[in-house]
């Protein structure tokens, strides 16, 4: 828009048209377009300046004087709308955003159960839903049903109290904490243990619960963590129904695309033993096996002490982490997420409590 700075009645008119449009600017919002369209590089006045350089000498200073009057007028009205409108904005925040301290508030913030709890119970569902039944023991437990009843041998070095906690000795009497022969239990077998000797065979069972370890606090150890195991004693049982059981508490856990696989291996309770993988498509470093947990068909020694006649039935067992398999399918990196009870934690799983 073209506007000659000398033209003392055209300046007027431009003057009262921006004081007009600043004055009826409804909000800041509004202010921001009027103040591009009266004072910014397009308006009227801004071009009148630029074309005070194209007067001769003479009629440089009066356009000058004009211009420069016709800026302040309309920069003061600007300003003075700006500083009007931002306090009856604030005004209007105040108001809107008032807490009234007179109404009654509710402080019952909804919780959620912990994930480990969430999926132990998944775990506990899953077995009823195959017929088997569930059954816990006592966390203090007596070294027989811990080690002797599982054929470890004396000098096994999982009976060493670096790696068992024991309780002490001396509260039941003895002098040193092995005297006593009670230990926080290192896995869930002493109930299998339990169970073979209150029940009669053929015996399906799965046993949840929480165990100890002499193992330091880190991104994948704790202390204090939780299993579940798993124990079938009946007929011609053999590896076979074993798999099937793995295939599809795999399935259950993962989706239906889970498997798993059987590596040789060793242990007391156990033979022939085997490592169980999973196949894990999430694996760093693209899907891959990953091990599970531990399986195997049940030693005889253990069927014998506890009163199984291991000439006629033989029976499967296994075992995997509870927080190794929330940790698996949760991608969870770090073990200290899972034991430090923030609640924000718990919160981002199914499972919440109002």
């Amino acid at each position: 828009m073209e506007l000659n700075p000398l033209d003392k009645t055209a300046m007027e008119q431009a003057v009262k048209q921006a004081v007009s449009a600043i004055e009826a600017a409804g909000d800041l919002e509004a202010l921001a377009r009027v103040k591009s369209e009266h004072i910014g590089e397009g308006s009227a006045v801004t071009a009148a300046n630029r074309e005070i350089k194209n007067l001769p000498g003479a009629d440089k200073a009066t356009a000058g004087r004009a211009v420069g009057a016709a800026r302040k007028t309309i920069n003061e009205a600007y300003f003075e709308r700006k500083t009007q409108l931002e306090r009856e904005h604030e005004a209007h925040q105040l108001e809107v955003e008032t807490v009234d301290i007179t109404t009654p508030a509710n402080r019952s913030l909804p919780g959620a159960c912990h994930p480990l709890q969430t999926i132990q119970d998944e775990i506990t569902d899953f077995f009823v839903s195959l017929g088997w039944d569930i059954a816990e023991g006592p966390e203090v437990e007596h070294e027989w049903f811990n080690f002797d009843a599982l054929n470890f041998d004396a000098d096994h070095p999982a009976r060493q109290m670096q790696d068992t906690f024991y309780i002490d000795g001396r509260s039941v009497g003895g002098q040193d904490p092995t005297d006593a022969h009670l230990v926080l239990r290192t896995h869930t077998s002493p109930v299998q243990a339990r169970e073979l000797l209150s029940r009669s065979v053929p015996l399906y069972v799965a046993c949840p619960g929480k165990v100890f370890r002499s193992d330091e606090l880190d991104s994948t150890h704790t202390p204090v963590f939780h299993q579940v195991e798993g124990l079938a004693v009946d007929k011609g049982l053999t590896m076979a129904n074993l798999k099937g059981v793995l295939d599809h508490f795999a399935r259950a856990m993962f989706g239906p695309e889970a498997k798993t696989r059987l590596r040789p291996s060793y242990f007391p309770f156990t033979e022939p033993s085997a490592e169980m993988d999973l196949w894990f498509p999430q694996k760093k470093g693209g899907a891959g096996w990953i091990e599970w947990g531990g399986c195997g068909m049940v030693n005889p020694n253990v069927l014998k002490a506890c009163g199984v006649d291991a000439s006629e039935y033989t029976g499967f067992a296994f075992g995997m982490g509870l927080e190794r398999t929330l940790m698996l399918r949760h991608s969870i990196a770090d073990m200290h997420d899972i034991v430090e009870g923030d609640q924000r934690f718990s919160l981002q799983f199914p499972g919440k409590v109002k």
